[in-house]
């Protein structure tokens, strides 16, 4: 009982548990990579471009030396890709060295583009290290079990999601959506989830931060209004998420699970009450878990997105947040919204048009570009739509891409779209009711 009550409680407080710092809502896991990132922030740059170059030169050595003792161990699954992952492996070495030393032109390394980008996996790097270390609490000591049995009766008819998955959406809710990615693909890897089942998640119910939708609120100066924007965001986003899992691409997913895990048996017996289920489930867990066991995993979990991840988002962040500053091609997509939003009465459609799909580069694009303006129902549209597309290439994107859940780049294309047409009305409609 003990080996599942103390890590599952320790695992709740870093990961879920709400703590104030300097006035602002975070979790300790957040704060604690913060604090990281800024004790590091001198070396952060150097540190990505060595990770960078490890995973370049690892993976050129387990693909053209074959070395034994990369084989059937844990370097195979580090540096084992495909040559399409090998060459953005190879680009992330190459913009993390070109930015952090200011090769070539300003638009490329500058803090808008290349700079913020460094930044962003400068702070991945310290949240994939203390998520990865403490992932194991949550994981392999009962408590995912726990939450499984009892949540089970609203997660899966609602979502069509087990029980489990409920503490994955609620510590990228409180914490940082990297965290639910990470989350997720841990489970899907060890069995927990099927494809389909790590594909909704990732994409659906990796919600961003509450701390995050303040700072998008901060740009579009509409802090005064933060109670009807987040219920305005909770109501898209729920109907997004009973929507999402039953139509393509999702829905089509595959109910197989990871080809190298092996299945784990669901606690799901109706002849027992959900208490009695979630209890012993726990217990049952938490008999066969060790702290060795726990650190090992922890240390793989680093790694791993460290090298693989890490490398995706500097590459495919960088090269997006380019396209979005320097080049009219979201204007141009967003074109076919401009007569939706005006048969939406949506004030200034023209201008919020343009916010409409560059969101798909980073979260943060829309709330900048829309800063300037002048109606606050259309800033506040556009701040609210920002979060429930949730897609955004910068990080979540990348890390899903880097991860193992089995989602194509097309794929989150068109999920980031479905996205958009669902939950753009439902924020309009909200939006006319509070203005």
């Amino acid at each position: 009982m003990l080996k599942f009550l103390l890590p599952s409680i320790i695992g709740i407080i870093v990961f879920i548990t709400p703590i104030t710092v300097d006035g602002e809502l975070t979790i300790p896991i957040a704060w604690l990579a913060e604090t990281l990132n800024a004790l590091l922030s001198p070396i952060l740059g150097e540190l990505i471009v060595i990770l960078t170059a490890i995973s370049v030169v690892g993976t050129v050595i387990y693909r053209y030396l074959h070395p034994e003792w990369m084989r059937r161990s844990f370097f195979e699954s580090l540096f084992s890709v495909t040559p399409v992952w090998f060459v953005i492996r190879i680009i992330g070495f190459i913009f993390a060295v070109a930015i952090l030393f200011e090769w070539g032109p300003a638009w490329f390394w500058g803090d808008a583009t290349g700079g913020e980008i460094l930044g962003l996996a400068s702070f991945l790097l310290t949240i994939f290290l203390f998520a990865g270390l403490f992932l194991p609490l949550l994981m392999n000591f009962g408590l995912l079990e726990f939450a499984g049995a009892l949540l089970h009766v609203i997660m899966r008819p609602l979502f069509t999601m087990p029980g489990r998955s409920s503490i994955d959406s609620l510590a990228s809710w409180l914490g940082d959506a990297a965290i639910g990615v990470l989350l997720t693909n841990q489970q899907y890897e060890q069995g927990y989830y099927t494809k389909r089942e790590a594909a909704v998640l990732g994409t659906t119910f990796n919600i961003v931060s509450i701390t995050f939708t303040i700072v998008v609120l901060g740009y579009l100066e509409l802090t005064h209004m933060f109670l009807p924007y987040y219920m305005t965001i909770i109501i898209a986003g729920f109907v997004a998420a009973i929507i999402m899992p039953r139509i393509p691409p999702l829905s089509r997913k595959s109910e197989d699970y990871y080809p190298q895990a092996e299945p784990k048996k669901r606690n799901e017996n109706p002849d027992q009450s959900a208490f009695t289920r979630a209890w012993r489930g726990a217990l049952a867990r938490a008999t066969h878990a060790s702290a060795q066991e726990a650190g090992k995993n922890g240390f793989r979990n680093v790694l791993e997105m460290w090298l693989a991840v890490i490398p995706i988002v500097v590459t495919l962040g960088t090269t997006m947040i380019i396209i979005a500053e320097h080049t009219p091609v979201f204007q141009w997509l967003g074109l076919p919204f401009i007569p939706i939003l005006e048969l939406m009465q949506v004030p200034e459609a023209q201008a919020a048009s343009e916010t409409m799909l560059i969101g798909f580069a980073d979260m943060l694009l829309p709330a900048l570009i829309g800063a300037d303006i002048q109606s606050e129902m259309t800033r506040f549209i556009i701040g609210c739509l920002s979060i429930t597309q949730l897609i955004y290439m910068s990080e979540v994107g990348g890390m899903i891409l880097g991860s193992k859940i089995p989602i194509t780049f097309w794929e989150l294309v068109m999920i980031f779209l479905l996205r958009t047409i669902i939950t753009l009305p439902i924020i309009v409609l909200c939006a006319h009711i509070i203005f």
